[in-house]
């Protein structure tokens, strides 16, 4: 038995943009338009709202957001009076305006429904109607249920942690992916984004929680992911490849939503909460090392694992060798991070004292329940080092 949920629509598309007047009216009478650092989106977006008949109050998320900044984002909206909101943006901009369509719908105190630092409570109410348009090709965030965000740690505010807002009701009315959007990324944020669209995209083809439809999507973005990110990385305006990396994204956000993830981002939540570390650039470091790990693993505990032939049809179709071997995966992801010019994870300020607790958070995290099996402490620990 499985079950499979995501967005109410979804849209994809070259220009795709240009039909959110239509595709928003009847959403509200009040958007709550929000943006990244960048304003060049700002006066289309707002007037294609207001052409659906829609007033636009304007918010900002200047990065990966903290509890304090959805609230602070949910002040500005009931002041305005907006009844839907619309998140333009990367994946950082998706989650905190998808938390804030729920916490709008939802007020109250956020640690009744936020996992690890809170009561993980569900919500009492759906979401406000969600419009969800990436700018980057990375999170999937436009089709998944939640929201990731950081919180202080409790009884130590000075450390923080990521944590997911998460219910079904959380899932966007409308997912509108415009690949012509994500043209403008530079190299570093491709590669970055890119590698973890991969991610999302191998951790589910491989987990103990796949299923048929999950592996017909990840599949594909695997194929996709394979023949698409050098060029985007390399030529920012190959559109072909642009688009094949924007569906790379969108499959990889179906797949991890419905099939779980595993130790990749089992690791980066923990990390991530702790060091200014970009979320994509700690999976790309990660992946093939992760990777390397479970196949042995497999090897050593469970050589009949279907897992493990998930893992070499991966180096089929990564390196085109029809005989290809589980750990031929590992070699070509490895040359793919080294000529993205992914940093390690060292460059962070992430030590070799800090493993342990790393190890520990990671483990308790609800990402590695995809893992095809579990890693030992030992097993994790030397995949950390190796990383760093």
């Amino acid at each position: 038995m499985f079950q499979f949920a995501t967005a109410t629509q979804i849209v994809f598309g070259a220009g795709a943009l240009s039909l959110l007047s239509n595709l928003a009216r009847g959403l509200g009478r009040s958007a709550c338009l929000v943006l990244g650092q960048s304003e060049r989106l700002r006066e289309p977006a707002s007037e294609l709202l207001r052409a659906a008949g829609s007033s636009v109050h304007v918010a900002h998320i200047g990065g990966e957001p903290t509890v304090e900044d959805v609230l602070e984002l949910v002040s500005g909206a009931r002041e305005h009076g907006c009844d839907f909101v619309v998140g333009l943006g990367g994946g950082s901009v998706i989650d905190g305006a998808k938390a804030l369509a729920a916490l709008l719908a939802n007020p109250g105190d956020p640690l009744d429904f936020l996992e690890v630092v809170g009561r993980g409570q569900p919500l009492r109410e759906p979401s406000l109607p969600f419009v969800a348009i990436p700018t980057t090709a990375g999170t999937g965030a436009e089709v998944t249920k939640n929201a990731v965000l950081a919180a202080a740690v409790p009884g130590d505010p000075t450390q923080h942690v990521k944590v997911s807002l998460r219910s079904d009701w959380m899932l966007p009315r409308l997912a509108l992916i415009d690949p012509e959007l994500t043209l403008s990324m530079p190299p570093a944020l491709t590669a970055a984004t890119g590698l973890d669209a991969l991610t999302q995209c191998l951790e589910p083809y491989v987990s103990c929680k796949s299923n048929p439809i999950t592996d017909a999507l990840s599949r594909q973005g695997l194929e996709r992911a394979a023949g698409a990110l050098r060029r985007a990385y390399h030529d920012g305006s190959d559109r072909t490849a642009r688009y094949d990396m924007a569906l790379v994204s969108l499959l990889g956000g179906l797949s991890l939503a419905n099939a779980k993830l595993g130790a990749v981002h089992g690791f980066a939540g923990p990390i991530g909460g702790r060091y200014l570390a970009p979320h994509g650039a700690v999976c790309a470091r990660l992946l093939p090392l992760v990777v390397e790990s479970n196949v042995r693993a497999l090897r050593e505990r469970a050589p009949q694992h279907p897992s493990l032939a998930r893992y070499a049809d991966v180096a089929r179709i990564f390196t085109g060798n029809a005989s290809a071997d589980p750990l031929d995966a590992v070699g070509w992801l490895s040359e793919l991070v080294e000529e993205l010019q992914v940093p390690r994870l060292g460059s962070y300020g992430l030590q070799p004292a800090a493993i342990p607790e790393l190890v520990a958070r990671a483990q308790a995290a609800s990402s590695m329940i995809g893992n095809p099996l579990p890693l030992t402490q030992e097993e994790l620990a030397r995949t950390l080092r190796a990383a760093l």
